[in-house]
């Protein structure tokens, strides 16, 4: 059981971890069109994150399937400036029926990108390990409980500043996404794979 919690606090810090900020990013830029009414919704998107991050895992501690770290690391930062852009162009079509099935599917893949990006550590992590299937349920779980913890402080933010300084939904959503994208350039140009 003390393996299991190791696990846990690895999944938290794996997420909270501000020198690998990419998480808190693509994490803020998803939340960002959100409020606390729809809470639901986020929590889905957080949930298929943590699923496909984790399935990427799977594939590549199984070795079902392993993909070339250098692109991984260039397409973390593009999933981050492509969710920023999605939440521009949404707003700025002023559709009053948003769906989050194309977010659903948007957050699966980015969440394989990024299991992707983690996993060559994690397999060092459970390297020796007989039972690869507790520590990945471990890691699991904390990377939910990080990411219920980055996503309630976006939308405690945007509730402070829609609703008690009076700012409009469509400019937090802006203004958040171009800080996002601001941020997101220079890790393009760290991890341009050319």
């Amino acid at each position: 059981m003390q393996e299991f919690w190791f696990y846990i606090k690895l999944g938290l810090q794996h997420v909270l971890d501000i020198n690998a900020y990419d998480h808190i990013l693509f994490l803020t830029a998803m939340a960002l069109p959100f409020t606390f009414k729809s809470w639901k919704n986020v929590l889905w998107l957080a949930t298929v994150f943590t699923v496909t991050h984790c399935l990427a895992l799977v594939f590549s501690v199984y070795e079902i399937m392993v993909v070339d770290a250098t692109w991984i690391e260039f397409l973390i930062p593009v999933t981050i400036l492509a969710t920023a852009l999605f939440n521009i162009v949404d707003v700025m079509l002023l559709k009053e029926n948003r769906t989050i099935w194309f977010h659903m599917l948007a957050t699966g893949f980015f969440g394989l990108v990024h299991g992707f990006g983690f996993s060559n550590y994690f397999k060092m992590m459970i390297m020796g390990e007989e039972d690869k299937l507790a520590p990945l349920l471990g890691f699991a779980g904390g990377i939910e409980l990080s990411q219920v913890v980055i996503v309630l402080m976006v939308l405690v933010l945007a509730f402070v500043v829609q609703t008690l300084m009076n700012v409009k939904q469509r400019v937090f959503i802006l203004v958040g996404s171009i800080v996002v994208i601001l941020i997101t350039l220079p890790l393009l140009y760290e991890t341009f794979p050319f």
